[in-house]
């Protein structure tokens, strides 16, 4: 049952994401359809993003004691009706309250997703499981944008919209019908899972998260006008590289399932030279085609492995408070997104494109310095435990 449970969960995971990155592509439709204009229509995007940050802590927090099955049945419900309404709205402002709306209900399934597939498998296989989920995550971005925009140049905006709604409702049937009763075991009271925020490494796994993020996606923001100014590639090779780069996210995902399971903790502090290696690799070389091409490949697998890790890193600073720590982490990246994107976009306006790239070293730096923070920290604690057994 677990592999048939794990693969539902991506399917969902899937759906979700689709819904919050899958109208990228459609967004000159949606200002030509609704009368505004591109960047009012990219609100559809940011406030979607805003709500997941805002509600990621919380959401998850206030659904930890409810049955998982009937969480995640309500939340699908929810992502499949008001996509719907989306597809017949007659106005904007009705698109837009029915974008929000089930924003505030992604971290719940997400959350959720990945804390049933570890907990489906035994501890050590923990990470392998949610890097299949992690999956459905890589998979709504990637294959998302160009699905729905092919449907809706296609056909039509509605129809597009729809199949947003289709996905969801696929997901939601798969799960009333081939997923398990899924009660909670063990209810933490909110004071027991809040509890974990008065850890310090809580908060180092917090911060280093943010700007692990920060780094790949702050970049990644503006990888496509560093195409097309500095290496100076054509929009259809530049479109290419992009799904080249999403494809390899896949790829990082799986690699980094495995080694989470091996060697996390040598794995997580050999991550910030592996990416910084990348960067500062692309900024000498970035003129050329070729060596670009290689590199967007490599960084795409990182960037894939850079979830994982992201995930990982939170889920077991707190592992009293599962839920909680997956909203922490759906918080923490989607704030150092935030927070990366704007400081690589400093970088750009102030000293040219070439440098968002020096935006991504500095980031990635300072994670490295909190992951190895977090790390000495746990490692004195270990002795301390092991000298007072022993006294």
């Amino acid at each position: 049952m677990n592999k048939s449970l794990i693969f539902i969960l991506t399917i969902g995971v899937f759906s979700i994401i689709n819904t919050e990155m899958g109208v990228v592509g459609i967004l000159p439709l949606v200002s030509e359809n609704y009368g505004v204009t591109v960047s009012a229509a990219g609100l559809l995007v940011s406030m979607f993003a805003l709500v997941v940050a805002v509600s990621g802590p919380t959401m998850p927090l206030l659904f930890s004691g409810i049955n998982r099955k009937k969480a995640m049945i309500l939340v699908l419900s929810v992502f499949t009706l008001c996509n719907a309404v989306s597809a017949f709205a007659a106005n904007f402002p009705v698109v837009l309250a029915a974008r929000a709306i089930p924003a505030f209900f992604q971290p719940v399934y997400v959350s959720m997703a990945m804390s049933v597939a570890g907990a489906s498998v035994p501890e050590k296989e923990a990470p392998k499981a949610v890097s299949k989920v992690m999956m459905g995550v890589s998979a709504g971005m990637v294959l998302g944008v160009p699905i729905v925009s092919y449907i809706s140049n296609m056909t039509s905006l509605r129809v597009g919209m729809l199949f947003f709604a289709g996905v969801n409702a696929a997901a939601l049937i798969a799960t009333i019908f081939a997923v398990p009763d899924l009660p909670v075991k063990e209810k933490l009271s909110y004071g027991t899972q809040l509890s974990v925020l008065k850890e310090g490494k809580t908060w180092l796994s917090i911060i280093g998260v943010m700007f692990l993020n920060g780094s790949v996606f702050g970049v990644y923001s503006y990888l496509s006008e560093y195409m097309e100014t500095v290496t100076r590639l054509s929009s259809g090779r530049i479109s290419i590289l992009l799904l080249v780069y999403g494809l390899a996210n896949m790829i990082g995902n799986m690699i980094a399932g495995r080694m989470l399971s091996g060697r996390p903790i040598r794995f997580v502090l050999t991550f910030p030279f592996l990416l910084g290696g990348v960067y500062a690799v692309m900024f000498f070389l970035g003129y050329f085609t070729v060596p670009m091409a290689v590199l967007i490949l490599i960084w795409g697998i990182l960037a894939g492995a850079a979830a994982n890790i992201n995930q990982y890193w939170l889920a077991t600073a707190a592992p009293k408070a599962p839920d909680f720590a997956n909203g922490l982490f759906l918080a923490s990246t989607n704030l150092g997104t935030t927070i990366g994107t704007s400081v690589c976009g400093f970088f750009l306006s102030g000293l040219g494109t070439q440098y968002i790239i020096l935006g991504g070293i500095i980031f990635i730096a300072c994670a490295f310095l909190l992951i190895v923070l977090r790390v000495c920290r746990e490692k004195k604690e270990q002795n301390t435990d092991r000298i007072l057994k022993t006294a």
